[in-house]
């Protein structure tokens, strides 16, 4: 839950204000005597820095918007123009290009975490749904930004994506005409995909305050997973918490500048600098690095229909984690058969990614099925046997007791 708000303004104004609308009190109580976990360690940065990365997306997103021409005619040549004849158009590009895909490494780290230790038992059910959400909607997000540059690989992948809806039965066929705005991808295509590309990140920005609102009333997980039980476990957020995000997230802002100022053009595709062009199909269709897990698993399941559910429910099943996982231990550190489990899921993730690079052909098809079948066998057969059969290690009876048998210990 949020701090007791001690929150007392001196200015004369300040005090009027604050009895209206105590928003210095809100502030107060939820970032700065916010009680939280005295163990938190460096992976509990990254919300932090997914809330400065989303800023900068929007940021970003909003200038380029007035510069970009959404029309099949003069998109491409709109983003080269840009990059070439705004004022730092190059830097904005670069940042929202970059940025986006930092955004994502932030977010697969934040939610390994939240795998890791746990957060998603109860009482935090709502609070990792919610981060589900904002995850689908960061994925429709990326998706159709990338489709904004119109280039060759943003015009085929538009056409592959959609087409996966025509799958399904009775309704597939006009789903994908409605998202055409016709019966190709063409200039109705572009129009809706930037005018939801515009829109999502503010949809973003709003359940990202329900879930930081759900996060102040159960209060943060922690690498025990154990639940404060006085002050003795706690400190306030500020300064402890925000000295720790603050050093972090200048460390990930050098690696986003590193990207920007020294590898631009490092996680994009080079038929995507070359013009749309709906005669001439690309050798090897492929999405950005951060979908390529999910299209290891469609490609892997030879039958169509059969091929988008899995992709689908290969997220999906995500938001269903805190009822798969069977086990009342939290956090991996007390669980040593769900610890190997977790890193060679961790591995399967990573390998579909590096499959999903791949030509879907020969053992690239056989070694995703394999992957696959582990990805899901995780969630469905694994977390709950375990809860069953797992033998734990002792749980600490609170986390100053962790934290002084830590200090013991080293």
């Amino acid at each position: 839950m949020s701090g007791h708000s001690t929150y007392q303004p001196q200015n004369k104004f300040l005090q009027w204000f604050e009895k209206r609308l105590p928003i210095g009190g809100l502030i107060h109580s939820s970032f700065v005597a916010y009680p939280t976990p005295r163990n938190l360690n460096y992976w509990w940065t990254f919300g932090g820095i997914l809330s400065f990365m989303l800023g900068v997306q929007i940021i970003t997103g909003i200038v380029l918007a007035m510069h970009y021409t959404p029309h099949v005619d003069f998109a491409f040549k709109s983003v080269e123009a840009i990059m070439r004849d705004v004022n730092y158009g190059w830097l904005l590009r670069y940042l929202h290009a970059n940025g986006a895909s930092m955004f994502f490494f932030a977010v697969y780290i934040h939610m390994f975490r939240g795998i890791y230790y746990g957060s998603y038992k109860e009482p935090r059910e709502v609070l990792w749904i919610l981060g589900v959400i904002i995850y689908l909607l960061m994925m429709a997000t990326g998706f159709m930004g990338y489709v904004l540059v119109w280039g060759q690989m943003s015009f085929w992948a538009a056409t592959v994506i959609t087409n996966l809806f025509s799958a399904i039965p009775g309704i597939g066929d006009p789903i994908v005409t409605w998202l055409w705005g016709g019966y190709a991808v063409g200039n109705p295509t572009l129009n809706r995909f930037y005018s939801l590309h515009y829109l999502l990140p503010f949809a973003i920005a709003g359940v990202v305050i329900l879930h930081v609102w759900a996060l102040h009333v159960v209060g943060q997980n922690n690498p025990t997973g154990i639940e404060p039980k006085s002050d003795k476990d706690t400190v306030p957020f500020t300064p402890y918490a925000t000295v720790k995000d603050g050093f972090f997230m200048v460390v990930f802002m050098i690696l986003l500048a590193w990207f920007v100022f020294y590898l631009p053009n490092f996680m994009g595709h080079a038929d995507n600098y070359i013009p749309a062009n709906p005669a001439v199909t690309p050798a090897h269709i492929v999405p950005e690095w951060y979908y390529l897990p999910f299209y290891a698993i469609l490609r892997a399941i030879p039958d169509k229909l059969m091929g988008v559910v899995a992709l689908f429910a290969s997220i999906l099943i995500l938001a269903f984690l805190p009822w798969l996982d069977t086990s009342r231990v939290r956090s991996a550190r007390y669980r040593p058969l769900f610890k190997q489990f977790f890193w060679l899921w961790v591995v399967v993730c990573i390998g579909l990614g590096w499959l999903g690079a791949k030509p879907a052909e020969g053992i690239y098809v056989i070694l995703s099925r394999i992957l696959t079948v582990y990805y899901f066998a995780f969630f469905i057969v694994v977390l709950p046997l375990l809860g069953i059969f797992e033998k734990t290690k002792p749980v600490p009876n609170s986390i100053s007791d962790a934290v002084l048998d830590g200090k013991a210990k080293a």
